[in-house]
C-alpha cells in the first residue's frame, strides 16, 4: 500500500475507543452518570477509578463503541458537550445529571448526525419478515382503496411471540403516512411495549404518546404531530349504564383514525364471556355486538341484524381508513375464514428457524439478528388410525388443551384434574394403546 493511500484509508487500531457510564451508590452522586471513554473494557477502567476511592457499590450502564456511522470517532467530551446543548447540567468533572436513556441519544445523535427529541435513541432497522409484513399490508390496504377510497379494509398479521409487532405496525403506520394512530388491546399489560417503542426510536422522533397512563388531556395534543393513542377495549370502548359513550372518551369518537390496531386481538375477540368487556350493556345489546364478532364496523353482521338501524347495531362507533390486527394465536379467525389468504400475514416458530439457518448463507458479512434465539426442535407423534377417524366426524373434535392438562393446587401439592386421561394420553404417545380407547373418546362432553 501507497503512502498516499494509507493516509487516506488508515487501518482501524485494534483497541477501539468506548463510551461507557456508570453510577456509584454514595448518597452525593444520586441521580448522576460518570461518562467517559477507555480502548480497555468498561469494568476494567471503571476498577481503576474507584480503587482509589474505595468505592465497591457501582453499576455500569451502558458500554458501546465510540463511532460515528462513517467510521470516525468521537470521544467522552462530545457526549458531555452534546447533553449540556439538550440542557442537561455538569456536576463535577465527567459527571452528569441525566439518565441512562439521555445518554445513549447522546450517542445517537453524533453516531447519525441527526438531532433527535427525548429518549429516541435506538436506530435498528426492520428485520426481513417486519418489512415484508409491513409491505404486504401497505400494498393489500392500497389495492382495496383502488377499487373504493372510501372502503375501511383490514389485515391480520399472525406472528409469533418475538416477531416485534409493535414496532413493525409503528413502521406500516409511518409508510402509511397515519398521523392518527389508536391502538386497542385485550391486554392491557403490552403498553410497555407500545411505549417503549415509540419513545426510544429514532424512526419515531417527534410523535405522540398517550394513554390513561400519561395523564395528558388527549384532547391538547398536538396537530401538527403524529399521534399514537393507547388504550384497553374494556375503557376505551365500554359504556355506561345508560347505554351511552362515557363522557372522558367522547374525543375518541370525534376523531377520524388513520389507523385502528387491534392488539393480542385472540384474548378477547371469542371469549364466551366476551360481554363482560361491555361495561353495563344488557345481555340484548351485548348479544347483539357478540353477533358482529368483534368486527367493529365493517358491515359484515349477521343476515338477522340487517333489519336492526345503525345506531342499535354500532358498538364501536369509531371511524378510521383500515384496521390492523394482531395475534399470535388467531386459530378461530383462521378456521373460519374471517381473512382471506390476501388478508393475512404469518411468522411462525418453523418461519424464524429456517431463517435462522439462511442467514449466514444470504447475508454472510451481517450480523445474524436471529444468533441468540435457541434451536427448537418440533417434533410430532402418529395418532391410531381408529382416534383420528373419530376426530374426523366432527363430533368430537373439540378439544381444550388447558382443561386437559387442568391441575389443582400448586408445587409438590400439584394434582392433575384429569389424571387418568392424561396417563391414557401418554400411554398412547408411547405406543401402549388399547381399541377400548375409543370407546373413551366417543364420551365427547363427559370427557376433558
Amino acid at each position: 500500500m501507497s503512502r498516499q493511500i494509507e493516509d487516506l484509508l488508515p487501518e482501524k487500531p485494534e483497541a477501539r475507543l468506548r463510551i461507557y457510564a456508570y453510577s456509584i451508590d454514595d448518597g452525593a452522586h444520586d441521580g448522576m452518570l460518570k461518562i467517559g471513554q477507555t480502548t480497555q473494557s468498561a469494568p476494567a477502567r471503571v476498577e481503576q477509578q474507584l480503587k482509589t476511592a474505595l468505592i465497591k457499590q457501582y453499576e455500569i450502564h451502558l458500554d458501546e463503541p465510540a463511532e460515528r456511522n462513517d467510521g470516525s470517532a468521537f470521544s467522552d467530551h462530545d457526549v458531555r458537550a452534546r447533553l449540556r446543548d439538550k440542557g442537561f447540567g455538569k456536576v463535577d468533572l465527567e459527571w452528569m445529571d441525566c439518565a441512562v436513556a439521555d445518554v445513549k441519544t447522546a450517542i445517537a445523535e453524533l453516531r447519525t448526525g441527526v438531532p433527535l427529541s427525548g429518549t429516541h435513541h435506538e436506530t435498528f432497522k426492520m428485520r426481513p419478515e417486519q418489512t415484508e409484513a409491513v409491505k404486504k399490508s401497505h400494498a393489500y390496504f392500497h389495492s382495496i382503496w383502488k377499487e373504493d377510497m372510501h372502503a375501511v379494509p383490514r389485515f391480520l398479521w399472525n406472528a409469533k411471540m418475538r416477531f416485534g409487532k409493535t414496532f413493525a405496525a409503528y413502521q406500516l403506520a409511518k409508510k402509511l403516512g397515519a398521523t392518527k394512530v389508536l391502538v386497542v388491546t385485550f391486554k392491557p399489560a403490552v403498553e410497555d411495549a407500545w411505549r417503549n417503542d415509540l419513545e426510544s426510536h429514532a424512526d419515531f422522533d417527534g410523535w405522540q404518546y398517550l394513554s390513561r397512563s400519561t395523564s395528558h388531556d388527549p384532547t391538547t395534543a398536538d396537530k401538527k404531530r403524529p399521534l399514537v393513542y393507547f388504550g384497553s377495549f374494556q375503557d376505551l370502548l365500554g359504556k355506561d349504564k345508560s347505554g351511552n359513550i362515557k363522557p372522558k372518551n367522547e374525543w375518541l369518537h370525534a376523531i377520524n383514525w388513520d389507523l385502528v390496531v387491534f392488539d393480542e386481538y385472540h384474548f378477547g375477540a371469542w371469549r364466551e364471556n366476551a360481554k363482560e368487556l361491555f361495561e353495563g350493556e344488557d345481555d340484548t345489546e351485548a348479544k347483539k355486538e357478540l353477533k358482529a364478532e368483534f368486527n367493529p364496523g365493517l358491515g359484515e353482521f349477521n343476515e338477522e341484524l340487517d333489519e336492526l338501524g345503525e345506531d342499535e347495531i354500532e358498538f364501536l362507533p369509531i371511524t378510521t381508513k383500515a384496521y390492523l390486527y394482531l395475534s399470535g394465536t388467531p386459530f378461530k379467525a383462521l378456521a373460519t375464514g374471517e381473512f382471506i389468504e390476501e388478508q393475512i400475514f404469518n411468522w411462525t416458530y418453523t418461519d424464524e428457524q429456517r431463517a435462522k439457518q439462511n442467514w449466514s448463507h444470504r447475508y454472510p458479512d451481517v450480523a445474524n439478528p436471529y444468533a441468540a434465539l435457541p434451536e427448537m426442535r418440533l417434533l410430532t407423534y402418529q395418532m391410531p388410525d381408529e382416534l383420528l377417524a373419530i376426530a374426523s366426524q366432527g363430533e368430537f373434535d373439540e378439544f381444550d388443551l388447558g382443561e386437559f392438562f387442568s391441575a389443582t393446587a400448586s408445587g409438590d401439592a400439584a394434582v392433575f384434574e384429569h389424571k387418568s386421561d392424561v396417563q391414557k394420553w401418554l400411554d398412547i404417545i408411547r405406543g401402549s394403546y388399547s381399541v377400548t380407547q375409543v370407546d373413551n373418546l366417543k364420551l365427547g362432553a363427559k370427557k376433558p
